[in-house]
C-alpha cells in the first residue's frame, strides 16, 4: 500500500493545528454543542501534537546543548591539570623545605659547633655514564671551595672535592672504584679501606680488613681520621655481608652506604 505524500500530511498537520488554536482561543466562552464534540474529538489529537512538538524542540536543542557539554568538560578537564600541576609543584616544594632543613639542622649541630667553614650546594650536574663516579655541584672557587674539601650528605659522608672553576665544582664520589677512604669498624676498632665497587653500583666494600678482627653483619663503617683527605669519624655506611679476600690473609666487607646516591640533590662542603 503507499504511503500518503508528505505535503498532505503536513497540510493535515496544519489543518489540525489551526482548530486547535481556534478551540483554546474560545476555551473560556461557551462553546456551542458541535464545538464541544469537535473539541473532545480533537483532545488525542492535541496531546499527540504536543507531545511531537516538545520531542522536536528537545531534538532541535540537542546539538547546542552537546557543543556546551564538550565545552564545559574542556574546561573541566584544563582546569583539573593546572590544579595537579600546582599540587605537583607545592609538593616538590614542600619535599625541598624538608631536605634543606635536614641539611640546615646537620649545619647547625654537628658541625657549626666545630668551627669549620660549611657551605651548602645543590647538585646541578651527574655522568650519564657513570652515575655513581661524579656529580657537579653549583659552588666554586669564588664561594671559598678547593680541591680535596669534604662532602657529606647529613645521612654520611659522599666524596671530595677534585676539581673547581669560580662557579661550579666537581666531586668524587665514594662510590666510585677510584675512591678510597680509611675507614674503620665502630664497634671493634677494625681498620680497613672503603672504595667504590665496579659496576656502577649503588654499594661500598672495605677491603684488607685484618682477620683477628670479628667482622658481623649489620657493623657500623665510620671514617678513621689516618688520611689527609677525611676528618675522623664521619659516618660512612653499614656492613651487609662479610668474606674473605681471595688471599685469604684478610676479610672484605660489602657496605650500603648512609647516603642515598641515587637521589644527591643537595650537600654539604667542609
Amino acid at each position: 500500500m503507499p504511503r500518503p505524500p508528505l505535503g498532505k500530511i503536513l497540510l493535515l498537520l496544519a489543518v489540525l493545528i489551526f482548530l486547535l488554536v481556534i478551540l483554546k482561543a474560545t476555551a473560556k466562552n461557551e462553546l456551542a454543542p458541535p464545538a464541544k464534540t469537535l473539541r473532545d474529538v480533537l483532545a488525542p489529537v492535541s496531546k499527540i501534537t504536543m507531545q511531537t512538538g516538545q520531542a522536536i524542540r528537545n531534538v532541535l536543542k540537542l546539538p547546542v546543548s552537546l557543543v556546551k557539554a564538550v565545552k564545559q568538560n574542556q574546561e573541566l578537564k584544563e582546569k583539573i591539570s593546572r590544579l595537579e600541576e600546582q599540587l605537583r609543584e607545592a609538593n616538590e616544594y614542600r619535599l625541598e623545605n624538608q631536605r634543606l632543613k635536614k641539611l640546615l639542622d646537620f649545619k647547625e649541630t654537628k658541625i657549626k659547633t666545630t668551627g669549620i667553614s660549611v657551605y651548602s650546594a645543590a647538585v646541578i650536574g651527574r655522568d650519564l655514564n657513570n652515575w655513581f663516579g661524579t656529580i657537579t655541584i653549583n659552588k666554586g672557587a669564588r664561594e671559598g671551595l678547593k680541591v680535596n674539601m669534604t662532602v657529606i650528605t647529613p645521612a654520611g659522608l659522599a666524596g671530595r672535592v677534585i676539581s673547581v672553576s669560580q662557579k661550579t665544582a666537581e666531586v668524587l664520589l665514594i662510590t666510585d672504584p677510584r675512591s678510597g677512604v680509611s675507614c674503620l669498624v665502630q664497634e671493634n676498632r677494625a681498620p680497613g679501606l672503603v672504595e667504590g665497587m665496579s659496576g656502577n653500583t649503588n654499594q661500598l666494600q672495605m677491603i684488607h680488613i685484618p682477620t683477628d678482627f670479628k667482622i658481623q653483619k649489620d657493623q657500623t663503617v665510620i671514617t678513621s681520621g689516618l688520611s689527609d683527605l677525611y676528618p675522623r669519624g664521619l659516618s660512612v655506611g653499614r656492613i651487609k655481608k662479610v668474606t674473605r679476600e681471595p688471599s685469604g690473609l684478610f676479610f672484605k666487607a660489602t657496605i650500603q652506604p648512609f647516603a642515598d646516591f641515587n637521589r644527591l640533590e643537595e650537600v654539604l662542603i667542609f
